[in-house]
């Protein structure tokens, strides 16, 4: 049921209070269901929005609150609209980011080789440091076992703050994604692409995280300034020519595959298509020309290694060099030397890892003569995972990929047609969609080996010595999803088959946490399980989410629609800025200057945090200030107490008669500007144009309109009448327009007078101000009036008079025409100034002046 109906009005409280109106009121909602999604309605009348599925690894901050503030105003303006909400919320609990703080907080790590142990138990107090740095190994289904405990603990966490929060979220469609619901939506996708052609596997230069000892995609990537320094090392070219080039990676020379230079380089012109000698190991080596050579750096000429980074693959794979790769997948030198490289020297490095054998080699390089010079300190980008405290390595592995543009002109033209199609808040955005799908160089890799993921659902067959046909992956039928390859048999196979000549070996990767949450709107909305849910919702209205996943989450979710629906999968693109610290500095985890919310919200209050976050717009950053915070209090604690005063005059039982009185209607008729403003902001997802233009009005109602009318207002008579009607219409209106972003006073005071919920009521429009209004209506008559009794006030508080004191007499001096607009409203300005006689002098100033005589 919902709330709309007949819910009993609660009175005037004779105290009212912003103190535990969160937990009244986030009770009465869910009792209630003010924010159930009706599935009945046509998709005409429903607003979906796919909400980001924060990362449940450690706390929520302020920039969450700042974000995610900003989608429930949207949603609840939406649903006074008239539509029915479709807002989920989902919790991104699978991937490194959880495996890490499963391994911080139990001092455990995965190891896929241990058998599973039915009896292990988990530490039930914390870990001490030096567990968590020698972490005990246990078996891959106690690991996934703890990541889900962990997980469900920190999910009832998140959900007790954004309750808190006051979020409009109908929590009956919470999802997460490595649920069921998502585990089989991500496999399903992953299996049409494969049928499609739009995954395949390959044996490729990967990007390689160390610490995390996964395959990281190109979306993950970040630069870091890290000090190294350039090496110059000497090469010997036909008939004993010295040839110089400069290395920040001098360990990887016996993976040199060849020399690069530019083809308009006349130094090393007659060296291209003949061959030079490596020092130290006295390989013979290529020099090879090509277009990306900068004669500028260094010596012009420069080692190409497999792999010392995305330049070096770029070069191997287009001048289709040789393959010598030194480094595995432990970070360390391989102990063996790559063909065509002796043994003898290589020893030294073998098993060392990159930074020892860096010094080893510049040492095996001093000792042959062959280091020109000392080396030369620079400070230089390292690539590293985004989530990761080690360089990234390249090494040879086999993976997933999945086509996103970067080798296929053609799937990028249309994705880039696509981000055309997207409507894009703010609209600058979309120039950072066109640059990263503009410079993609390689296809989207999917895979991970870690262990809490989605699994890749293939298996192989293994031949008659046990080796895997990579080629032809068997898959299972839909119907049988979701499934683990490493604990389920492959069709057709019997378990006792698994691991053995002739038998079959499941796939041991887990798709990419992106590879999952690019199907959010999927999951949620019922793909191929629930057909009527999914024509109501998909494509859905809105995509609120932050900028710098604009390549991972937003690029993702567009490819996955695009390739298997073949349109966008919302229509609108809504982006956040970040929150800053005092310094004006971004605030993140890695810098420590981030500030976790509950505190706050139990402090100042839900509504009062809201209103900070609704002072920054889409886009834009915004400081954190527990100042704004506090005015936000006072905000709220004046709609309270405004209220209260106007409903203890009469106006609840004036709702819907009509005002008469010029400055009743003339206040009228500046709300009805303000309706129309505000509605135009949010219809724009300007909800910081909507809360000021709200707000401006509400603190001129309540310093000037409610003080001039409330002597009029305490009488009977039509006048009394005329201002009881405009209190009703103008205390009504407002509260709807601050419901979206105050949404627990607003409830509040709409509870002491109306029926029902003001988050099912309908949003003010001007046709209702409208029709309160009888009669000639001139906003300009507000200002006039509040700006006459201001002058009132401040000749009295120049005296350091009471705002009571009697003025004897006053003079109002101006152009003849604004007197005799003055002359409408004469009455409610003596009896809020305390006026005993006004005189009306015309033509005296060129503007209003009021000048008292005490």
């Amino acid at each position: 049921m919902t709330d709309t109906a007949r819910t009993a009005r609660a009175g005037v409280p004779e105290r009212p209070s912003l103190d535990g109106l969160e937990e009244t009121w986030a009770r009465h909602w869910q009792e209630e269901g003010t924010y159930a999604f009706d599935r009945s309605k046509e998709r005409s009348d429903v607003y979906a929005i796919d909400t980001p599925p924060p990362t449940v690894s450690g706390e929520l901050h302020m920039g969450h609150v700042f974000s995610y503030t900003h989608t429930d105003m949207v949603a609840r303006f939406q649903r006074m609209r008239g539509r029915t909400v479709f807002y989920p919320m989902g919790w991104d609990d699978n991937g490194l980011p959880t495996e890490r703080r499963v391994q911080n907080v139990y001092g455990v790590r995965c190891d896929p080789s241990l058998p599973y142990d039915p009896h292990w138990q988990p530490p039930v107090t914390p870990v001490s440091e030096e567990r968590r740095k020698d972490p005990t190994p246990i078996d891959r289904r106690n690991f996934v076992a703890l990541c889900e405990r962990l997980t469900a603990a920190d999910e009832q966490v998140f959900e007790a703050l954004w309750r808190r929060l006051g979020l409009s979220v109908d929590w009956s469609l919470t999802y997460t994604t490595i649920g069921r619901v998502a585990r089989a939506t991500s496999q399903r996708a992953f299996l049409r692409n494969l049928a499609r052609g739009e995954a395949y596997q390959a044996e490729a230069p990967t990007l390689w995280d160390v610490g995390f000892a996964t395959a990281v995609a190109q979306a993950e990537l970040e630069d870091r300034e890290r000090p190294g320094a350039y090496h110059r090392l000497r090469f010997t070219g036909p008939g004993g020519r010295e040839v110089l080039i400069d290395t920040t990676r001098p360990e990887l020379l016996p993976a040199c595959v060849a020399l690069v230079c530019h083809p308009d380089d006349e130094r090393y012109a007659d060296l291209v298509g003949r061959s030079v000698r490596s020092p130290v190991f006295a390989v013979e080596v290529p020099v090879r020309a090509h277009p990306v050579a900068d004669p500028a750096k260094g010596t012009g000429i420069a080692m190409v290694c497999t792999f010392g980074d995305l330049t070096d693959v770029t070069w191997w794979r287009e001048l289709q060099l040789d393959t010598r790769v030194v480094i595995g997948r432990d970070g360390r030198l391989l102990p063996e030397a790559p063909h065509g490289v002796p043994a003898e020297p290589y020893a030294a490095l073998a098993g060392q890892t990159v930074n020892g054998a860096r010094r080893t080699m510049v040492q095996l390089l001093a000792d042959a003569g062959d280091l020109v010079g000392e080396p030369r300190a620079i400070t230089h980008p390292v690539k590293f995972y985004e989530r990761g405290d080690r360089p990234l390595e390249i090494v040879s592995t086999r993976q997933w990929y999945l086509r996103n543009g970067g080798r296929d002109a053609g799937l990028r033209e249309q994705l880039l047609a696509r981000g055309g199609e997207l409507r894009w808040v703010p609209e600058h955005m979309k120039h950072r969609y066109d640059h990263w799908v503009g410079g993609l160089t390689g296809d989207w890799l999917v895979s991970r080996q870690r262990f809490f993921g989605v699994p890749v659902p293939v298996w192989y067959r293994l031949d008659d010595v046990g080796e895997p046909d990579w080629s032809h992956p068997l898959t299972p039928d839909e119907a049988m999803l979701p499934v683990d390859p490493s604990s389920d048999p492959a069709p057709g196979f019997e378990e006792s088959q698994r691991g053995l000549p002739g038998g079959f070996v499941g796939d041991p990767d887990v798709l990419d946490t992106w590879a999952t949450s690019s199907l959010t709107p999927q999951i949620v909305g019922g793909w191929e399980t629930d057909p009527d849910l999914f024509s109501r919702v998909f494509p859905m209205d809105l995509r609120p989410q932050g900028q710098e996943i604009i390549r991972t989450w937003l690029f993702s979710t567009v490819v996955r629609a695009h390739l298997e629906h073949g349109v966008l999968p919302w229509r609108d693109a809504v982006l956040s800025g970040w929150i800053l610290d005092p310094d004006r500095k971004k605030m993140s985890k890695s810098k420590g200057n981030v500030v976790t919310p509950m505190a706050l919200l139990e402090q100042h209050g839900s509504d009062a945090v809201r209103y900070w976050a609704a002072n920054g717009k889409p886009g834009m950053d915004l400081a954190f200030d527990p100042a704004q915070i506090k005015v936000g209090r006072r905000l709220a604690t004046k709609l309270l107490n405004a209220s209260r005063f106007a409903l203890g005059l009469g106006a609840a039982d004036a709702l819907r008669a009509p005002a008469t009185a010029p400055l009743d209607t003339a206040m009228l008729a500046e709300l009805s500007g303000v309706v129309a403003a505000a509605t135009s902001a949010f219809d724009s997802y300007d909800h910081t144009a909507a809360l000021q233009v709200t707000e401006t009005f509400f603190w001129r109602f309540c310093d000037d309109y409610i003080e001039l009318v409330k002597e009029r207002a305490y009488g009977s008579g039509p006048g009394a009448e005329s201002a009881r009607a405009a209190l009703a219409t103008a205390l009504s209106v407002q509260l709807r327009l601050f419901a979206p972003v105050l949404p627990y006073v607003a409830e509040e005071v709409w509870s002491w007078w109306r029926y029902g919920s003001v988050h099912r009521a309908t949003w003010p429009t001007t046709y209702e101000v409208g029709r309160a209004v009888e009669g000639p209506a001139d906003p300009h008559l507000l200002r006039l009036a509040g700006d006459a009794l201001g002058q009132v006030r401040r000749a009295k508080s120049e005296r350091k008079l009471s705002m009571k004191a009697e003025v004897p007499l006053a003079e109002a001096l101006g152009p003849a025409p604004l007197l005799e607009q003055l002359t409408l409203i004469a009455d409610d300005l003596r009896a809020a100034g305390r006026i005993a006689k006004l005189d009306l002098l015309p033509d005296r100033t060129p503007e209003l002046v009021i000048a008292c005589a005490f």
